[in-house]
């Protein structure tokens, strides 16, 4: 196979599962089934392959982009997508989202990216199982359901993340807590930033009357569009408990710290007279009381004490204590 390639499968007809070799995808004809290419776009061949494919220069470039946004835009005969997939790659963060780009119509599918992506590879393994999606409309469900799918099961970690944060926060165990979640909220933004976009792609094939799709078909891509919805509504609510615990959390470290300065005011108003009286009989000049006495310190001692038993009287009575 073509180093570019990634997949080439046939997905209906007489070869429905198989793959194809480069000189079978050069010979391929429209009447031997729908065929499905799958390219690195990084892929110095693929990316010629590509470029003499036959596909109008904007098709092409859409392919080759190496920055792209979720969108879907009716071209001609077929659809141009721009999708984006969690990132489950090992070692990888699963907010930093691959790309996967597509132009369908009814006699192939010509798709790129350049990291691996589960949801691409779940339907890939489907069609070499023989149970895979024979058309192009029931292709571009199967891999919009499978990308929803793995944006639910992300939100769902990050949520009982959330909670176990939310738990930390009310027992009181907040240490290092708070870079948690700053994590957990730079994760939902970035998500956030690449669903909204991702919706509006899927609601406008809903809305445009696009010949790739059939009723059930349609049917199934309002239903993967209405529980993407309902994934950005539950980023929101989890971006807003996020904000909600984060406050907690800051609340409580200052709560704690104005404790701590208030225990140290209350030494200082202690000592302070205590202080003001030793500093003032402290002093190396004559006619300090009590110079020549020999119980003077004693009873200067007893004086302090007492004087700080009449502080501690006044501080509990005042509720200071």
């Amino acid at each position: 196979m073509h180093e570019g390639f990634i997949y080439s499968l046939v997905l209906s007809g007489a070869q429905a599962g198989s793959t194809l070799s480069l000189e079978q995808i050069e010979k391929w004809d429209p009447q031997d089934g729908l065929l499905w290419l799958h390219l690195r776009y990084r892929n110095k061949k693929a990316r010629h392959w590509i470029l003499n494919s036959g596909l109008p220069k904007v098709e092409s470039d859409a392919l080759l982009a190496q920055d792209t946004r979720p969108r879907a835009v009716i071209a001609g005969e077929g659809i141009l997508l721009a999708l984006r997939g969690v990132n489950l790659n090992p070692n990888s963060a699963p907010e930093d989202m691959v790309a996967v780009r597509i132009y369908a119509d009814k006699q192939r599918i010509i798709s790129t990216c350049d990291r691996e992506l589960q949801s691409v590879k779940d339907v890939a393994e489907l069609i070499l199982e023989g149970n895979g999606p024979a058309t192009t409309g029931d292709f571009i469900v199967a891999v919009c359901e499978r990308l929803t799918n793995r944006k639910v099961e992300f939100i769902d970690k990050l949520e009982e993340q959330l909670s176990d944060l939310e738990e930390l926060v009310v027992s009181g165990n907040v240490k290092d807590l708070r870079t948690d979640i700053a994590e957990l909220r730079r994760q939902t933004v970035a998500i956030r930033r690449y669903l909204a976009p991702q919706r509006e792609a899927f609601s406008k094939m809903i809305s445009e009357q696009i010949s790739l799709f059939n009723d059930s078909e349609r049917l199934k891509l309002r239903e993967t569009n209405d529980k993407l919805i309902r994934t950005i509504e539950d980023l929101d609510a989890l971006r807003d408990r996020a904000n909600v615990t984060q406050e907690e959390l800051l609340s409580q470290q200052s709560e704690q710290l104005n404790k701590r300065l208030y225990f140290l005011s209350l030494v200082s108003a202690i000592f302070l007279p205590l202080g003001f009286l030793t500093g003032l009989l402290g002093v190396n000049i004559g006619g300090i009381p009590g110079a020549d006495n020999t119980w003077a310190f004693a009873t200067f001692c007893g004086i302090l004490i007492s004087l700080v038993a009449l502080q501690m009287a006044l501080f509990y009575r005042f509720k200071w204590l």
